[in-house]
């Protein structure tokens, strides 16, 4: 009997996956291509749209070749991408008018002001789930029609497609003939309804942005298009699953239930919590998004958003160059000065959940003679496990629901020391699947069932590590206690 695959393209803020799975859900290869992170003097983030579709041709060759298997046994494509990244491009031509504006880049906290000195931000928030924010979608795509020459006059012509990174692959994969995204991706742009689920008029008109200029949303498990990748593939295959990839890894952790939490460790990082059909409304800083829609049946998520985790440990090895491999980081903090009490808050474009500061500014704090290249390090991975405690302790209490364990994936989450820490600081089991790819792992499911290859067993994964909390109520209070304080000390810093 032959062997068949789905095919599962994840599109990362750092680079693009190719990976194939097996019939029984099964990771059968991988392969990986990194694409150039433009960062300007301003910090202002992009990426070369081409260059990105460009690689996602290449990783499906590369890891077909790699997995010597038949190209006629893939049965179907599935997609995650990095979710707020926009662009814009020429509905003609698929010509990009922009590079792709990243989610880490905050050039759009002018037009956020703007709008909220309006009186806007209320309304925007009870319609979208989302704080106004540069971080999201809609500023990024404000800033792209007022300042770019030409990109109005487009949108005027109905020239002008404007939408976040699965929009774009599914338009080149498909030549051009299907313009769509999910619900999920939809939901993380600001312009997106989650009520009456579908794109807000008046909050595309308050951002300035027409509406049929958006591409149409679609279930996350709906057929997309057909491709071939442009002639590697004997036949055209169907494109039946798009999710960003935060809700890509939810699914792919199999928390499909309400109080199904993770937390998504890669260069920032998603925490996620499953509310099923409620919609749960933060006061705190959190945001509500859709977690999926399947088959015409919406779930919804908290989640909270931080820019730099797995960024900072990148931070650690390009910028200050302490360290020649993130793999040494674990020693490096197991080896750290226990008396040490250093802190680093990396507010380097400002915080996220839970405290939507955008000016807050990057610190050490704590340091002492003691302090050296370890206990920096340490206090680097430290960072990462406090700014997701700080999300977890939150659904706790906004959400009501009981949560008896949080699954983590992401390439940090190989990190002993990392997990461990997170276990005692939030005195709750971590789960860490034996399956690293999840958001990969997730968009494969997703088509695989729409295909008919899966059933929802392949949902039940097993851990294959389970970490429990040891730390002393104690220690845990003072080391937390000591995060919350180089918090504030980053929250108000005003430079002279």
């Amino acid at each position: 009997m032959r062997e068949e695959y789905i095919l599962a393209i994840d599109q990362s803020t750092q680079g693009t996956k190719g990976t194939l799975f097996s019939a029984d859900g099964r990771l059968a290869a991988r392969s990986d291509l990194a694409h150039k992170q433009m960062i300007d003097d301003l910090g202002w983030v992009e990426h070369d749209p081409q260059e990105i579709m460009d690689n996602v041709q290449q990783v499906v060759r590369d890891v077909v070749e790699k997995a010597g298997i038949e190209r006629t046994s893939i049965l179907g494509v599935g997609i995650s991408n990095q979710r707020e990244t926009v662009m814009a491009w020429e509905r003609e031509s698929g010509k990009p008018v922009y590079p792709a504006i990243v989610w880490q880049c905050a050039r759009a906290e002018k037009i956020c002001e703007r709008i909220r000195q309006d009186g806007w931000a209320m309304k925007i928030r009870k319609a979208t789930g989302l704080q106004l924010s540069p971080y999201f979608s809609a500023a990024k795509l404000t800033w792209i029609m007022e300042n770019v020459a030409g990109v109005k006059e487009l949108a005027q012509k109905g020239n002008l497609c404007c939408g976040t990174m699965d929009s774009w692959l599914v338009y080149c994969l498909t030549g051009g003939k299907a313009f769509k995204t999910d619900y999920s991706n939809a939901s993380r742009t600001q312009l997106f309804n989650i009520r009456d689920l579908c794109w807000d008029e008046e909050i595309c008109e308050i951002f300035g942005i027409p509406s049929d200029c958006l591409p149409e949303v679609c279930d996350s498990n709906a057929l997309f298009g057909m491709t071939d990748f442009s002639g590697f593939l004997t036949k055209k295959i169907p494109i039946h699953a798009v999710l960003g990839d935060s809700h890509a890894a939810l699914f792919g952790q199999g928390c499909v239930r309400e109080g199904g939490i993770k937390a998504t460790y890669g260069t920032g990082s998603s925490v996620m919590l499953n509310t099923g059909k409620k919609i749960i409304t933060s006061q705190k800083g959190l945001v509500t998004s859709l977690a999926w829609s399947m088959d015409g049946e919406v779930n919804y998520v908290l989640e909270g958003n931080i820019n730099y985790t797995g960024a900072v440990i990148s931070w650690l090895k390009d910028d200050l160059q302490l360290i020649l491999s993130p793999m040494e980081t674990e020693a490096l903090a197991r080896g750290a000065n226990p008396s040490d009490r250093t802190y680093l808050v990396p507010a380097f474009t400002g915080l996220g959940a839970p405290y939507w500061d955008s000016d807050a500014k990057g610190l050490i704090t704590g340091m002492s003679r003691v302090t050296g290249k370890k206990e920096l390090v340490r206090a680097a991975l430290d960072s990462i496990v406090y700014q997701i405690s700080d999300i977890v302790r939150l659904m706790q209490k906004e959400s009501g629901l009981g949560l008896e364990r949080l699954r983590a994936d992401g390439g940090p989450t190989k990190n002993r020391y990392l997990m461990e820490f997170q276990s005692n600081i939030l005195a709750m089991p971590v789960e860490i699947p034996e399956m690293e790819e999840l958001s990969a792992c997730g968009a494969a499911y997703a088509a695989g069932l729409a295909l008919g290859l899966y059933t929802r067993k392949v949902l039940q994964q097993p851990a294959d590590i389970r970490l429990l909390p040891e730390m002393p109520e104690e220690e845990r209070s003072n080391c937390y206690a000591g995060w919350r304080g180089a918090v504030r000390q980053a929250v108000h810093y005003h430079a002279d």
